[in-house]
């Protein structure tokens, strides 16, 4: 879905001990290149106590490759910093970069602080090879793969011999679609692959900026001069912290209900002992009068309520794990949404805080 710019080759060396690998800090070095155009051809893990190993790569990295980022612990970094620059018979900055030729390496430490930023990186290869980047965002909540990928490749399609990049992180349903652009893309083409996918993704998407889903909902309650509560049960508690993470958040959030049993439900909610009796903790039916009850206390003009099975393992309904109810309450209106979520016990959690946030932003709007 992307296509090449006239840039040399990147390769990422990561040293580390291959018997506790960090893979999370390999990839999130080479997708906060990736935020902005850049782009590892090759990423190679090397073992830090083979001294065979650090040579051969090293050297490896220097003869096929323009662009070499090494990322090592800092205890290594002045003794592989010296060999590079050996090699290339160039020498490193202050901030941990050497230019040589047509021959840039960088230093990232992956166990301490780093002067060198990722936006130095780019300021160096934006300078070497012409080209400026910039990005796009789209947020989106539950949209199938299926939907994107065809969002995506009808937007890339308008991009023959251009230069643009689309990256889709998804996060326990929370979806982050990067457009990555350069000064040589049209606008009127970046506008029209925009309107495409915002177009073929309308029912998912809450926001055209890069800004959190708490947030997003926070800025339309405000607007709205609206309360919000929650009443949660599978969820523990997760809404309502999402919520409070967002600063300001006081102007619109009354209160937060952690109602795990029935007891609760009950004493706290108002749910009917005959609700819980004939239909279960987990059904629309206990949903439904968790966020009721909320409304009912005339203190919020919205509710959200979650009640569900988050596993390992079901409860002695048999009702499958995953199985999740989201109740959402506007005035005196509760609509009430059945999830069957898939993932272990924190997928479940994260998914269904994502969709309740989610549901209650779509409602409001």
């Amino acid at each position: 879905m992307s296509t090449s710019a006239n840039r040399g080759a990147i390769v990422l060396l990561a040293f580390e001990n291959k018997r506790q690998i960090d893979f999370a800090k390999i990839e999130n070095t080479a997708a906060s290149l990736a935020t902005f155009g850049y782009y590892c051809d090759k990423i190679s893990r090397v073992a830090y106590d083979s001294q065979t190993e650090i040579v051969n790569a090293i050297k490896d990295g220097v003869e096929h490759f323009d662009n070499i980022l090494l990322l090592c612990p800092e205890k290594m970094s002045k003794m592989l910093g010296g060999f590079t620059a050996q090699l290339t018979g160039g020498q490193f900055d202050g901030l941990g970069i050497l230019k040589s030729g047509t021959k840039s390496v960088f230093i990232i430490n992956s166990d301490g602080e780093n002067r060198l930023r990722f936006e130095d990186i780019k300021n160096v290869l934006d300078g070497k090879y012409g080209l400026k980047y910039d990005s796009a965002v789209i947020k989106a909540v539950g949209a199938p793969q299926k939907l994107i990928n065809e969002a995506l490749s009808r937007a890339a399609g308008l991009f023959e011999g251009g230069d643009i990049t689309f990256n889709v992180k998804n996060v326990f349903d929370d979806i982050r679609i990067e457009i990555v652009y350069s000064s040589k893309t049209p606008k009127m083409q970046l506008d029209e692959a925009q309107r495409i996918i915002i177009k073929k993704l309308n029912d998912y998407i809450y926001a055209l900026e890069d800004i959190s889903l708490a947030e997003q909902l926070f800025r339309l309650l405000k607007l709205r001069r609206m309360k919000i509560s929650t009443a949660e049960s599978f969820t523990g508690g997760g809404i309502g912290k999402r919520l409070v993470e967002v600063s300001g958040v006081s102007e619109v959030y009354n209160e937060g209900l952690n109602t795990y049993s029935n007891q609760a439900k009950m004493e706290r909610l108002g749910v009917s002992e005959l609700t819980l009796g004939q239909y279960g903790a987990v059904s629309a039916e206990t949903a439904y009068q968790m966020a009721e009850g909320l409304l009912n206390t005339g203190n919020c003009e919205v509710a959200i309520s979650s009640t569900g099975i988050a596993g390992p393992k079901s409860d002695n309904t048999l009702k499958p794990v995953g199985l999740a109810y989201i109740g959402v309450g506007l005035g005196e209106d509760v609509a009430v949404y059945k999830f069957n979520f898939t993932g272990d016990r924190q997928a479940i959690t994260e998914k269904g805080i994502n969709h309740a946030l989610f549901l209650a932003y779509k409602r409001l709007k």
